[in-house]
């Protein structure tokens, strides 16, 4: 028997679906937030005044920002995708990140 898990990311502002993870962190305090692109971007361009004029501390704790495939698209799309292309993907289970990436970067 099989079990499938499917998560599903709302725009934490917005309730739309997020397509990013997002890690950062102020006066101590970490926070994660789930974005849609558009909100992202903006609150990128918010912080981006204040981390170009800021300092790097090292290397985080947490994982980086998590780019997810987009609401349309699906991992049967990926797979097919790769295996068309010469990438190898494993037949069940995760597909690796930079597969997703470059399935992304050929959507856009």
């Amino acid at each position: 028997m099989a079990t499938r898990t499917v998560i599903e990311l709302i725009d934490d502002l917005d309730g739309s679906a997020a397509t990013e993870i997002i890690h950062f962190g102020l006066d101590g305090t970490d926070y994660v937030i789930d974005l849609a692109g558009p909100n992202a971007d903006e609150l990128r361009g918010l912080l981006a005044h204040f981390v170009d004029a800021g300092r790097k501390t090292g290397a985080t704790k947490h994982a980086p920002s998590v780019r997810l495939l987009p609401p349309a698209a699906n991992t049967k799309a990926v797979s097919a995708w790769a295996a068309e292309n010469g990438i190898e993907v494993n037949a069940r289970g995760r597909i690796k990140g930079d597969v997703v990436q470059r399935y992304q970067t050929r959507l856009s």
